[in-house]
């Protein structure tokens, strides 16, 4: 004797319940928007499922057999508990609840968006935020990070993004290291690069730059500890203008006009929490909040 419990694909209810309704397999396949071919396939699958008739075919269209009398109120109640359900999780999700895991270059930590995520969290108090301060892009499909905000040319991965803005760039140092250069090209300073290679000394963003004689020397591949450096003396580091002019003990290094960086500002989430209440909250939040600090973003551009 087959167990009918393990017989039954639950999926194939809706499909039972469509016909039950509207008494063809033509209606049942309209009322649920689904193909006439599908449905008709999935009720045969049922019943072939259970070894046993659901509908008697007649002349003015599907009657359910006794059987089927006797499966449809058990279909209706797991039908009212699936929407049950589904009431409860949008419910949920439609009230600005509950925790958001984002993620955030060490960069940007040290810039206007942390008064910003501040001032979120005094707003919504039953938000939990769950902070990754990370250089690591981390993969919104497999949900390491609800949201990321990110420093990136293009954004490639399956997500939602918002492109906010570009920013601009200049040459840093402390104000005692400012006292020594002299409009010459840079000759006897130093650099503090990125990860460089092992003895090269200088480097295409060097030539380019308002200091090409100066010397690649040093190489600190984080920025926050890079800045750190170069307020301690180190020697001439690049930065975003919107970090740099609001990091303590640093300077625009003097004979130089910021330029705007090939990258930009990103804001993204995974397509799936778009209209999740909380989500959509944070992001239109924080888009609104570094889109309005336009000056900022690009400060030098108008000198």
């Amino acid at each position: 004797m087959k167990n009918i419990a393990k017989s039954i694909d639950w999926d194939d209810l809706k499909y039972f319940l469509a016909v039950a309704r509207t008494g063809t397999l033509r209606g049942g396949a309209d009322s649920i928007d689904a193909n006439h071919a599908t449905v008709s396939r999935r009720l045969s699958g049922l019943e072939e499922s259970i070894d046993a008739r659901l509908f008697d075919r007649t002349q003015s269209g599907l009657v359910l057999t006794q059987l089927g009398e006797e499966l449809l109120p058990h279909a209706l109640r797991v039908e009212e508990e699936i929407l049950a359900a589904s009431r409860t999780i949008v419910g949920r999700d439609a009230e600005p609840t509950g925790p958001i895991y984002f993620s955030i270059a060490p960069f940007l930590a040290l810039s206007f968006v942390t008064d910003d995520l501040t001032e979120f969290s005094d707003l919504y108090q039953d938000i939990d935020l769950h902070i990754e301060v990370t250089n690591t892009f981390l993969d919104l499909a497999r949900r390491e990070a609800d949201v990321s905000l990110r420093i990136a040319k293009d954004v490639l991965d399956d997500v939602v993004g918002r492109r906010l803005t570009g920013y601009t760039k200049a040459v840093y140092c402390s104000p005692e290291y400012a006292k020594k250069i002299k409009d010459d090209g840079g000759i006897g300073l130093t650099w503090i690069g990125w990860d460089e290679p092992e003895g090269k000394t200088t480097a295409q963003w060097v030539k380019e730059s308002a200091f090409p004689r100066a010397k690649l020397r040093h190489r600190v591949f984080e920025g926050v500890p890079q800045a750190t450096f170069a307020a301690s003396g180190m020697g001439l580091t690049l930065l975003p203008c919107f970090i740099g002019d609001r990091y303590f003990g640093l300077v625009r290094a003097p004979f130089q006009k910021p330029f705007l960086d090939h990258r930009n500002i990103w804001l993204l989430l995974h397509r799936d929490l778009r209209n999740t209440a909380r989500v959509r909250l944070l992001v239109d939040f924080l888009a609104k909040k570094i889109k309005g600090r336009k000056g900022e973003m690009l400060a030098g551009l108008e000198d």
